[in-house]
């Protein structure tokens, strides 16, 4: 079994690998939840048909509430060096599940994991599925 069945996985997908990997995930029938923190992305993961959609406030901590279901893996497709390092400070409070950071730039590697990511994977490729079996 690859996931739990009460987990979902967490994702966030800023760009069109992410929208990718999140259409394998509802082809494959898996769960999860999208993380937004604009209104415009949330509007992309509405019109993907994404449900459950949790957004935060990446200024306000108070906002970080811990969704009502456990998180697994989590997987956060890189559109800025200070949002996707946000995300792992919000995330990594979240599950203690492997955290994947897909990045298309040459971000420093050492700034994801010293803030929590488990993996960061830099892909060309705008097909990453193969990181949901890992």
């Amino acid at each position: 079994m690859l996931y739990a069945d009460d987990e979902r996985i967490l994702v966030s997908a800023p760009n069109r690998a992410g929208e990718n990997f999140i259409r394998t995930l509802r082809a494959k029938q898996l769960p999860f939840a999208a993380l937004v923190s604009s209104s415009r992305q949330q509007k992309s993961m509405e019109s993907l048909g994404v449900k459950p959609i949790i957004y935060v406030d990446t200024t306000k901590h108070d906002s970080w509430i811990i969704p009502d279901y456990p998180i697994g893996k989590v997987f956060i497709f890189e559109d800025s060096l200070p949002l996707c390092c946000r995300y792992i400070q919000i995330c990594r409070g979240w599950t203690s599940k492997a955290m994947y950071v897909i990045s298309h730039r040459g971000n420093p590697r050492m700034v994801y994991r010293g803030l929590g990511a488990n993996h960061v994977v830099f892909a060309n490729s705008e097909d990453v599925s193969y990181l949901i079996e890992a």
